[in-house]
C-alpha cells in the first residue's frame, strides 16, 4: 500500500435500460450517485458516508471482485431511483464490488518519493483514473526523465504531505475515508477537514483555543484562522460523520462555524476578520506562526551551498536576513523563505547551531516545508556538497507582533533597543524576552513595523503571556491566518504556490530584486533567468481591483477589450482600501494585441 493511500470498497450496478440512448453522464451530487450508459445498460454507482475498508490488502487478489453488501449500497439505489423513477421497475444485469484507493485528500500521488532517490510514485487516483491518467502519466514521464514535470504539480506531489504523517495509520484512515465520504461534495473556498485533526500542535494551541481560535489544518498542524468572539470553539476527534455505530459529534460549534463557511459569497464573519487586520494596521497584532519550518544549514560547504540554492546573496555580515527564492533547473520557484546568516559558535539549540564557519536559519512556510526540505536534500546531493541541514521545526515556536505599535509593545519585553538604528529591518538578534532567550527578527508579511520571536518550546507561553501583558494598554488582540491572507495581498507579498509555483520565474513574479544577477555568484537556474530577461517576458504578473463589493477566488478569467489574457492566482478583500483585490497573469502579448481592439 503506498504512502497516504487507504484502500476502501466501491460498487456499481448495471440495470437493463434497453430503450435509453444518447443520455449524457449524470452525477447527483445531492444523493452521492452517478448514472452513465454502459453498452445496453444504465450503470449506478456512488460514494456513501459508511465503505467498507479492506484492512487486509492481499497480493493474490488482483483484478477480482467481492459480493455486494447491499446494506450499505442500498442508499445508492434509493438515490438513483430518486434521480430515474424507472429504475425501481428494471432489472439487474450484473454488480461489481471491488477495492479503490483513496489518499488524504483526493488527489493522486505522484513523485519521486522523500525516502528513497529514484523510486517515483504515480498512484492513489481516487476513482478517476481514467480522466486523470493520461495528463498525469505524460507529466510523471517528464518528471522521471528530466527531474521536474513540465507543468505545476506541486497539488498531486507526494511531499505535500509531511512524513510524520504518511505512515500514521490513525491520519490515514479517517483523512481517506472523509475524502471518500464527501466525494460529491460542492467544494467551498474555506472549507476545512474534520478528520485527523490536533494531530500536530504547537505550545499555544490550547491558550489559543480558549480565546476563540478557529483553526485551520496545514501540514497536519493547527494553525489559527481566525478568532471567534462567542468563545472557544475546539476541534473535537472525528466521529466519521455518525457511521459504523460512532456517535455523531452534537453542539459542535466548530464544525457549526464551518458550515456557515458554506458560501461564495462573504462570510458572516467578515467583520471579524476586517477587525483583526485593521487593528494591524492601526496598532498592533500578534499572530502565531509556529507550524513555519525552521531548519538550519551548516558544514565545511554551507557558504557554497547557499549560494547555489538561493537566488539571493544571503552571504551579508551574520545578523542579516535576507528574503529569497530557491529556483529549479528551469528557473521556476520551489520556494520563497528568508534566510538568516548565524554568527559561529558553540551549539544553543533549539536557538542556534554548533558552527565552526557558515551557518544559516532557514524560516520556511510551514505548509510547504516538506516540499522546501527535500528541494535542499536533493540539491545538496546532486552537487555534492558537505553540509548538514538540520530540522528543528518542533523545538520552536514562533509568535510575529505586527503595527504601529509593535515597538511600544515589544520594548516592554525584550532587553535590547527596537530603534531603527539599533535594529534595522531585515535583522536578527537572540535577545531576552521576559527572562527568555528568543531570536527576534525585524521582519513583516503584512507590510506593517513588526517583529517575529522565534522561542524554545518551553518559553513560548510565558513569552507570549509577557506580550500580552505589555500590549493590554495598546489594545494588541489575536489575530489569524486569515487576516495575513489579506494584509499580504494589500501590499503585494507573494503565497508560494499562488502567486509564485514551480513554473513562474521570480522575473514574471516580481521578485528580480531577490536575484543576484547583478553579481557573478552562479545560482540553480540563473541561466534560465539571464535568458529570459534578454529575450524578454512573456507573461508577467498584475493586480487587479473591482469596484463591486463581491469577493472573488482565484480562477476568475482576465479579459482586456474581449479577449481572455490571462487568469487570476489568489484574491482576498483588502479591508483598508475597501476593495476585493486579486493577483493573475497575464500573456503581455495578448495584452499588447488587444491594445488595437476596440
Amino acid at each position: 500500500m503506498c504512502q497516504a493511500i487507504r484502500v476502501l470498497i466501491t460498487d456499481c450496478f448495471h440495470f437493463h435500460l434497453f430503450s435509453f440512448q444518447n443520455m449524457p453522464n449524470v452525477r447527483d451530487h445531492d444523493a452521492s450517485v452517478y448514472l452513465r450508459l454502459q453498452g445496453d445498460a444504465l450503470s449506478v454507482g456512488g460514494y456513501e458516508q459508511n465503505p467498507i475498508f479492506w484492512d487486509e490488502v492481499s497480493d493474490k487478489f488482483a483484478f477480482s471482485l467481492f459480493d455486494l453488501d447491499w446494506d450499505v449500497f442500498m442508499q445508492h439505489i434509493e438515490g438513483a431511483i430518486n434521480r430515474v423513477p424507472v429504475l425501481e421497475q428494471t432489472g439487474i444485469k450484473s454488480t461489481v464490488c471491488g477495492p479503490e484507493s483513496f489518499t488524504a485528500d483526493h488527489k493522486p500521488l505522484m513523485g519521486e518519493a522523500p525516502e528513497v532517490r529514484g523510486f517515483f510514485l504515480g498512484c492513489g487516483f481516487n476513482s478517476a483514473g481514467m480522466m486523470l491518467g493520461g495528463g498525469c502519466g505524460r507529466e510523471l514521464a517528464h518528471w522521471i526523465i528530466h527531474g521536474r514535470p513540465e507543468k505545476d504539480m506541486y497539488g498531486y506531489d507526494i511531499r505535500r504531505f509531511h512524513n510524520s504523517l504518511t505512515d500514521n495509520n490513525r491520519w490515514i484512515r479517517e483523512r481517506s475515508h472523509e475524502s471518500y465520504a464527501k466525494n460529491y461534495s460542492v467544494v467551498f473556498p474555506f472549507d476545512e477537514p474534520l478528520a485527523s485533526r490536533n494531530m500536530r500542535k504547537d505550545p499555544f494551541h490550547q491558550v489559543l483555543t480558549e480565546q476563540g481560535c478557529v483553526f485551520q489544518e496545514r501540514h497536519g498542524w493547527e494553525r489559527p484562522g481566525w478568532f471567534n468572539k462567542d468563545g472557544p470553539a475546539p476541534v473535537l476527534d472525528y466521529d466519521y460523520y455518525g457511521a459504523y455505530d460512532i456517535n455523531k459529534n452534537v453542539n459542535y460549534k466548530y464544525n457549526d462555524l464551518l458550515g456557515k463557511e458554506y458560501t461564495f459569497g462573504f462570510p458572516p464573519h467578515h467583520d471579524v476578520i476586517k477587525s483583526e487586520c485593521l487593528t494591524c494596521r492601526h496598532g498592533v497584532a500578534v499572530f502565531d506562526m509556529s507550524y513555519f519550518g525552521k531548519f538550519y544549514l551548516t558544514g565545511p560547504d554551507a557558504k557554497k551551498a547557499a549560494d547555489w540554492l538561493f537566488t539571493a546573496d544571503v552571504n551579508k555580515k551574520p545578523g542579516s536576513t535576507v528574503y529569497t527564492c530557491m529556483l529549479n533547473k528551469r528557473g521556476g520557484a520551489e520556494a520563497d523563505l528568508t534566510v538568516s546568516r548565524l554568527e559561529p559558535g558553540a551549539a544553543s539549540l533549539p536557538l542556534a547551531p554548533e558552527s565552526n564557519g557558515d551557518a544559516y536559519y532557514l524560516a520556511i512556510g510551514g505548509g510547504v516545508a516538506e516540499h522546501n526540505w527535500n528541494h535542499i536534500r536533493t540539491v545538496l546531493q546532486d552537487e555534492g556538497f558537505k553540509c548538514q541541514l538540520t530540522d528543528h521545526s518542533e523545538d520552536m515556536g514562533m509568535i510575529s507582533i505586527q503595527g504601529p505599535k509593535s515597538r511600544d509593545v515589544l520594548q516592554e519585553v525584550l532587553d535590547t533597543d527596537l530603534s531603527n538604528e539599533a535594529f534595522p529591518f531585515s535583522t536578527h538578534k537572540v535577545v531576552s524576552a521576559a527572562g527568555h532567550q528568543v531570536r527576534a527578527m525585524r521582519l513583516s508579511f503584512v507590510g506593517e513595523l513588526g517583529w517575529e520571536l522565534h522561542i524554545p518550546k518551553g518559553s513560548c507561553l510565558p513569552v507570549y503571556n509577557a506580550v500580552m501583558a505589555a500590549g493590554a494598554k495598546h489594545g494588541i488582540i489575536n489575530s489569524g491566518y486569515r487576516a495575513i491572507d489579506s494584509l499580504s495581498i494589500e501590499k503585494g507579498y507573494r503565497h508560494w504556490h499562488a502567486d509564485l509555483r514551480p513554473d513562474d520565474t521570480p522575473l514574471e513574479a516580481g521578485l528580480a530584486f531577490t536575484c543576484k544577477l547583478k553579481s557573478s555568484i552562479p545560482f540553480q537556474g540563473r541561466d534560465k533567468l539571464e535568458k529570459q530577461k534578454q529575450e524578454g517576458l512573456s507573461r508577467r504578473i498584475v493586480c487587479f481591483t473591482i469596484d463591486e463589493k463581491e469577493p472573488m477566488f482565484g480562477l476568475e478569467a482576465i479579459f482586456r477589450n474581449g479577449v481572455p489574457v490571462g487568469h487570476l492566482r489568489r484574491s482576498d478583500y483588502g479591508f483598508f482600501i475597501d476593495k476585493t483585490i486579486g493577483y493573475g497573469y497575464i500573456l503581455w502579448s495578448l495584452y499588447k494585441y488587444t491594445e488595437h481592439i476596440l
